[in-house]
């Protein structure tokens, strides 16, 4: 059964105008009077008239919607990003599309095509940790689709990006482990072809530096796939207990949250003695046990910048060519180890 909806044709008939003076009517047009525009809204209301979205797109080749490509929603850091840009958007006239890619690049490229294939007005993106070629998505830029990347941006891409001071914080968190009597401090990370992971291995990196701490590639452990699988993140766990660290700096929300249920898993007692340090957006790192001194992003506003960016592309009313690079500050919230 199909539901039906009353048309602009619907309520100038019953009430005995013409299709334009309504339209004109919905839309407070000045030509027309006080009187007629009441008598069409109060119909309208009456018979719960909604505008045609695919008509208005259709009139003015715009389709009034944003899509968002992300790794997974259920990410703390991800589904604040995403309130951050749903803030923004509702409040402008646009609807958000979002798609997970699941660190998979094939799901990702799926997603966007599919999104662009709706019309979309433009694309927020953070990249999957599988993604090195962004061809297809250079494609679609120079045929005319905005696109804004933010938190895993690729290098030449020429647009704006929005991240995190990823340099900064994976130093703050680094050099607190380091100042609270930590010095071999092992690394656990994401994939390789990431931004984000190249940056906070650069930061754990200068701090460990700055305290005349050697840096050894054997503590630094990559998880392709971000800790989505559970016997990837287990795996490098075990790889690193031998190793006898005494703390671990972690890159991703996942991540940090997965290693700490698998030191439990594998070593309960060696669990307590290591301090750990490592990004995360969780609203309950003061429940962790152990307990977790963490890197929080501004994930919300990450969002709300993200999608100012793009609607000033999408609404430009010529070419955009100057772009840039926002960098918004982290923040390390110390906890004791209990």
């Amino acid at each position: 059964m199909r539901f039906e909806t009353s048309t602009i044709k619907d309520i100038a008939k019953a009430l005995g105008l013409s299709t334009s003076t309504v339209s004109r009517a919905l839309r407070d047009r000045y030509e027309i009077s006080e009187e007629t525009k009441k008598l069409v809204l109060a119909y309208a209301e009456k018979v719960n008239y909604r505008a045609n979205p695919i008509a208005r797109s259709l009139k003015e080749r715009r389709s009034y919607s944003i899509g968002i490509i992300v790794s997974e929603i259920a990410n703390n850091f991800f589904s604040q990003v995403i309130n951050g840009i749903e803030s923004i958007a509702y409040n402008k006239g646009y609807h958000v599309i979002i798609s997970q890619s699941h660190e998979s690049q094939q799901q990702e490229k799926l997603n966007v095509e599919h999104l662009a294939s709706r019309s979309i007005d433009g694309l927020l993106v953070a990249l999957s940790s599988e993604t090195q070629d962004v061809d297809y998505l250079r494609n679609l830029y120079a045929k005319g689709l905005p696109i804004v990347f933010f938190d895993r941006v690729p290098e030449d891409f020429e647009t704006h990006k929005v991240i995190a001071n990823n340099f900064k914080g994976s130093f703050d968190a680094t050099e607190h482990l380091i100042l609270s009597g930590k010095r071999n401090i092992a690394h656990l990370t994401n994939s390789e072809n990431l931004s984000i992971t190249k940056e906070r291995l650069e930061g754990y990196k200068a701090a460990l530096a700055k305290y005349h701490i050697g840096f050894k590639p054997e503590l630094v452990k990559y998880c392709q796939h971000g800790g989505m699988h559970s016997t990837e993140l287990e795996q490098a766990v075990k790889e690193l207990l031998p190793l006898n660290p005494d703390g671990i700096f972690i890159s991703s929300d996942r991540l940090t949250t997965g290693c700490i249920m698998a030191l439990k898993k594998n070593n309960p007692e060696v669990a307590y003695q290591i301090a750990i340090a490592g990004f995360t957006n969780s609203n309950l790192v003061e429940l962790f046990n152990p307990s977790l001194t963490s890197v929080k992003q501004p994930a919300f506003e990450m969002g709300q910048v993200a999608t100012e960016l793009l609607i000033t592309m999408i609404e430009a009313k010529r070419p955009i060519t100057e772009f840039e690079t926002r960098v918004l500050d982290t923040e390390l919230v110390k906890m004791e180890k209990r």
